[in-house]
């Protein structure tokens, strides 16, 4: 009876601890990577140092949690970085000397993203297709008011992006601050158990009174919130605006969802591995910057740390099996 009872302990043991160890994997490629970079350059482990690895995951940390939230409900936006572009362009041109336009079309933005979700649980269309459409709606409007970089941005947004609080780098604190949030709004409380039911289960959110509609509508509007929070963020750090500065954020959001224990099936996501995940890729660029590799080679090395940490989840998974 004892052989019989321990081997189901530790299969429930490993059932608990696996997805902690998902997790988990991202953290231990962003611990390697920064070991080496301290290895290579002693004089990064500071305060300085932190700051200047980060900053440039800030933006995309906040497109990878909007891409986490429509991917929670099973679909894929391929418009997130040219909508981050659109973005920085309205931020650059209208923020300072026209704050007033630039909030209604921050406004307007958030309901277009909420309608985009409507369509496509209305219709009962591809998100692929439909969001594939909206970024070159995103790019053509952005190209209109911008055709070439330029614009400024606003100095407190500048100063606020540039600012070294006591004790921790903005960016660390920034990242510290969205997880914890993500993680309570989702992972812990009762609407985040509702919303991503709405993407594993549909049926049976909508059998316990709640409307699939407006959920939708609500998650694509946080979408187009986090999304614009990485628009400013990024114009705040590049001081201009530019339709064409973050086309790779779509694919690098999708990877840090991923990267950090999410699943395209609906349901299954982690706001604390995805800010993970999306430092992970990011410091990927730098760590190739300290050994002096090409940076056409940065994208391979990103898509290389995403295939070992998928490699290293499909084997905890069949372990746990």
């Amino acid at each position: 009876m004892a052989d019989f009872v321990l081997p189901r302990q530790k299969r429930n043991l490993a059932k608990r601890l696996a997805p902690a160890l998902q997790v988990g994997l991202p953290a231990i490629a962003l611990v390697v990577m920064l070991t080496v970079i301290f290895w290579i350059r002693p004089t990064a482990m500071s305060y300085f140092g932190f700051t200047l690895l980060f900053k440039l995951a800030v933006p995309l940390m906040f497109a990878a949690l909007a891409q986490m939230l429509v991917i929670m409900l099973g679909d894929i936006d391929l418009s997130i970085g040219s909508f981050v572009g659109f973005v920085t362009c309205v931020t650059a041109l209208y923020l300072d000397t026209a704050p007033m336009l630039a909030i209604a079309i921050y406004i307007g933005s958030i309901f277009v993203y909420a309608g985009v979700g409507l369509v496509i649980h209305l219709r009962q269309l591809p998100s692929i297709i439909v969001t594939l459409g909206m970024s070159f709606i995103w790019l053509g409007v952005a190209i209109i008011i911008l055709p070439a970089p330029g614009g400024a941005a606003p100095a407190w947004l500048s100063g606020f992006m540039a600012w070294r609080p006591p004790l921790l780098p903005l960016p660390v604190l920034l990242a510290i601050a969205a997880a914890l949030i993500g993680h309570f709004v989702i992972s812990q409380s009762s609407y985040g158990a509702v919303l991503r039911g709405a993407g594993g289960n549909p049926r049976a959110i909508q059998r316990a009174g709640w409307s699939i509609t407006v959920i939708r509508a609500a998650v694509y509007a946080a979408a187009g919130l986090l999304g614009l929070i990485a628009g400013i963020a990024l114009t705040g750090l590049t001081t201009s605006g530019d339709p064409n500065v973050a086309p790779a954020y779509t694919l690098l959001g999708v990877g840090a969802v991923i990267l950090g224990g999410g699943s395209f099936a609906g349901g299954i996501v982690s706001p604390v591995g995805t800010v993970i995940g999306a430092l992970t890729l990011a410091l990927a660029g730098s760590l190739l910057s300290f050994l002096q590799v090409p940076p056409t080679w940065q994208i391979g090395a990103q898509g290389g740390i995403l295939f070992l940490v998928l490699a290293g989840r499909i084997l905890l998974s069949d372990k746990k099996s």
